[in-house]
């Protein structure tokens, strides 16, 4: 069982950043797949960024230039730097390890971004 704990969520207002954090136990996120997702209100959860084992990273379209995920192998944790924000980044973001069959979710943290 992979324990996932997101932190540094929080309020800030358009234009500035947050590192949220993804701190794993019971797994290491070097072998995984690790993802960031968010939820806003009444809209379902989607993907915002992904690294994969090999360090390969995408994005969705709507941060690309201003989210970056890194992976820090000996903290076993995986970040989301979001610089540039917008309201419409405001949503709970969700870590996500994938491995193998194996899918496991943070509880999440609430990002708001006031305009």
């Amino acid at each position: 069982q992979v324990h996932l704990m997101e932190s540094g969520g929080g309020l800030v207002q358009a234009g500035g950043s947050l590192r949220l954090a993804c701190a794993a136990s019971g797994g290491s996120v070097s072998v995984a797949t690790m993802g960031w997702y968010r939820q806003a209100p009444g809209k379902q959860r989607d993907l915002v960024a992904r690294i994969t084992r090999d360090s390969n990273t995408n994005y969705v379209d709507s941060v690309k230039g201003r989210f970056t995920i890194s992976r820090d192998r000996a903290e076993n944790t995986v970040y989301l730097q979001m610089n540039s924000l917008k309201p419409e980044d405001t949503a709970v973001y969700y870590c996500s390890y994938v491995f193998g069959q194996y899918n496991f979710w943070g509880q999440g943290t609430q990002v708001t971004v006031s305009s």
